[in-house]
């Protein structure tokens, strides 16, 4: 279970990235992911939602100094699958479980932002939010494994300090 975890962490990487690059790119420029009207990352990519915590509207176009500290939301995605890979290869699926909580929720958020406000859908975000939830639903299912595998080995007279993977 942790090494499927783990990959999808690392696919989680590589989508992370694509987007940081629809993010660094020119906002002229066309986004490889630009299909419709309603499915563009280049729009969504460069709207002030890209940026953790989000950037005012002055600070979008130059006209106000940058105040406090601005993270590409892309950025953050790549940071946080880099630690659930660590740490479910480390066989530590609670916090796995912690962690994807956070990102399924943050991404659903997000997702919330391109329905409603943006009205404008990126392909990598959702491909990001489907690999979260797919780690959250795993590392759930591995943690009643953990569970279950504790309760057999208890009522086996085993002790319950083994570690289990």
């Amino acid at each position: 279970m942790k090494y499927l975890i783990a990959l999808l962490a690392i696919a989680g990487i590589v989508v992370s990235s694509m987007a940081l690059h629809v993010h660094l790119m020119d906002s002229n420029a066309a986004p490889p992911c630009a299909v419709s009207e309603h499915w563009d990352c280049g729009a969504v990519g460069h709207s002030r939602y890209s940026w953790f915590l989000p950037k005012t509207m002055d600070e979008m176009v130059g006209d106000a100094p940058t105040s406090g500290l601005h993270v590409p939301v892309a950025a953050l995605g790549i940071a946080a699958y880099a630690l659930i890979a660590i740490l479910a290869l480390m066989g530590r699926m609670w916090l796995v479980f912690e962690i994807a909580q956070v990102g399924f929720l943050f991404a659903a958020f997000l997702s919330y932002i391109e329905a409603y406000i943006l009205e404008k859908w990126c392909i990598y975000c959702v491909w990001s939010q489907a690999i979260i939830a797919a780690i959250l639903l795993l590392s759930i299912v591995a943690l009643l494994l953990q569970c279950k595998k504790r309760r057999c080995a208890c009522a086996c007279g085993v002790s319950p300090a083994v570690p289990v993977e």
